[in-house]
């Protein structure tokens, strides 16, 4: 016997059975690994979250500004 056809049946089984459930679970491992957050995603949420609160900050002076200066402005809207 030659050792082609020793390999004949275990290439078969290979290619058809463990080779697509490889390529699989690479591409799945992938697809989740690439919807991770990458370190510039997670400094530019950082920069959002301390622009929106410096925001709500300055919301809440001028509300007070506003408040103290016109305290009926809240009825004209």
């Amino acid at each position: 016997m030659s050792l082609l056809a020793m390999l004949e049946v275990p290439l078969i089984i290979f290619t058809v059975v463990v080779a697509p459930i490889w390529l699989i679970l690479h591409y799945r491992s992938q697809n989740n690994a690439s919807k991770s957050m990458t370190p510039e995603d997670e400094k530019l949420l950082a920069d959002l979250w301390q622009s929106t609160q410096r925001m709500e900050e300055r919301i809440r002076s001028l509300e007070r500004i506003l408040d103290a200066d016109t305290p009926e402005w809240k009825d004209s809207r």
